[in-house]
């Protein structure tokens, strides 16, 4: 079974570049025949194409695997909200530093800036659904944007979106209505070609989100204006600038992918960390090229600096020294080696 997938200009906001999660691995699965899979979508999601009318939903679906399966999704951020619900099985789970074993009739809730992953390293069997709706947002202290044909009264949905924005709460046991409601959506999937089914799933997707709104307001959910402010998304960015430390970054190449302001971004980096941005991305890029020097030492001085980010072996050098007190040859013949 070969699965359709449109190759489209990925997401561009404030200056940044984001792309759309492939599912490789979901993808080589299902052409192997491993599971039952059906699913709308756009972008390099995998599916039949979804169509205008329901612009703002990038990928809707399930899964039912009833055999053993040897492949999962490894950690990645999709470029929208995107809710999942486990009807049957088991699934290992994991979201930023949390693993669990998601039961039936669990759900998780993701937002674009969070880290998750499915199976470890496999899913495990079950029946599992999703729902990813582009909010146009992809840090915490942006403003979302809902698709127009989301028909919540303004101040229900205005409620929706701060008690997700304002709380961390990424799973939640659900209900009976709950269950039902991603069971219609499956059946709306399977019956949707060439956008017949699109008017069927607006409802249902509204409906989801009255019911998801409803779940919570059975809850007792602690707000914390923190989640949205600014420093959170210069926060996630440091975090993840350790994982690119190769890239040629400037600061407003920083403050960008963070998306803020290159005033704001030096403030919040500077009270978070008590340096510049290009001072922590060099004492990072220094952090990186001591592990490499001591652990493989094979690598030239050249060959480290280069695979630490910096531009060239004679800067590394003059600034390792200056930091160091040594040569970055001195310090790989001072630091002892462990077996």
């Amino acid at each position: 079974m070969m699965l359709n997938i449109q190759k489209i200009a990925p997401f561009k906001a404030e200056g940044v570049v984001y792309h759309a999660d492939t599912c490789l691995p979901l993808t080589n699965a299902v052409e192997r025949k491993k599971l039952k899979f059906k699913a709308l979508a756009r972008y390099t999601y995998p599916g039949d194409r979804l169509t205008e009318e329901t612009i703002g939903l990038n990928s809707i679906g399930y899964w039912d695997a009833d055999e053993p399966q040897d492949w999962g999704l490894d950690w990645h951020r999709n470029e929208g909200l995107e809710i999942h619900f486990l009807e049957s099985g088991t699934m290992p789970y994991s979201h930023q530093d949390k693993e669990v074993e998601l039961s039936p009739n669990y759900l998780t809730i993701t937002r674009p800036w969070e880290a998750h992953k499915v199976g470890n390293p496999y899913i495990g069997m079950g029946k599992f659904y999703w729902v990813i709706i582009d909010l146009n947002v992809r840090r915490p202290h942006q403003k979302w944007s809902w698709p127009d044909w989301i028909m919540l009264a303004p101040k229900d949905l205005a409620r929706l979106t701060t008690i997700l924005r304002k709380n961390e709460n990424w799973i939640w046991k659900a209900n009976q209505k709950i269950k039902d409601c991603f069971q219609e959506i499956s059946h709306a999937v399977d019956a949707g070609v060439e956008g017949s089914s699109a008017s069927k799933i607006r409802l249902l997707v509204n409906e989801l989100l009255i019911l998801l709104l409803e779940l919570f307001d059975s809850d007792t959910i602690v707000l914390n204006e923190a989640l949205t402010d600014s420093s959170r998304s210069v926060q996630l960015f440091l975090h993840e600038l350790e994982k690119k430390l190769t890239e040629e970054w400037t600061i407003e190449k920083m403050a960008a992918s963070a998306g803020v302001g290159l005033t704001r971004f030096t403030y919040h980096c500077k009270r978070l960390t008590n340096l510049t941005p290009m001072r922590y991305l060099t004492m990072k890029r220094l952090e990186m090229a001591k592990k490499i020097l001591v652990e493989k030492e094979k690598l030239t001085v050249s060959q480290v600096a280069y695979s630490c980010g910096f531009s060239s072996s004679q800067y590394f050098s003059t600034v390792f020294k200056r930091h160091e007190k040594c040569s970055p040859k001195d310090y790989r013949c001072k630091v002892p080696t462990y077996e």
